[in-house]
């Protein structure tokens, strides 16, 4: 797959790397695709305590993996899908939102909201996993 590029951030994305044998991110052309990155401080390896810390980070974490990429952040974005524990959440979804509108402000990407049960660390309660057009970059 000579194709295809595949990045890591530093931190956790090293971390996973080794551990799960995984990447953060493929480069296929034009397109980024990431994996679903969770509200995880990619440097310490810590969660945040509170759900709008998490949401926040998780958003970051995104960022981060498509600039790893070569990307230019969330202005590339074309697709979102999030995994919560507890989409009924109205606090966590209006931080969810507003993440979109502080992320996102000159468009609106397609959008899927899942409920799941579990995530796969203890700790997590979102993960979001996005694809990103780089637009000739």
């Amino acid at each position: 797959m000579s194709h295809l590029a595949y990045f890591k951030y530093p931190g956790f994305g090293d971390w996973a790397a080794e551990n799960f044998h995984y990447s953060q991110a493929v480069r296929i052309g034009d397109v980024i695709k990431i994996s679903g990155q969770g509200g995880i401080n990619p440097e310490t390896q810590t969660f945040p305590t509170d759900i709008s810390s998490e949401i926040k980070q998780a958003f970051s974490n995104v960022d981060l993996a498509l600039r790893t990429a070569g990307g230019t952040g969330w202005n590339q974005v074309y697709s979102v899908r999030v995994y919560m524990l507890d989409p009924q959440d109205q606090a966590a979804t209006a931080v969810l939102i507003q993440n979109f509108r502080d992320w996102m402000p000159n468009h609106r990407p397609l959008f899927t909201y899942i409920g799941v049960p579990k995530l796969a660390m203890p700790e997590m309660r979102i993960e979001v996993e996005v694809e990103a057009h780089l637009g000739g970059v």
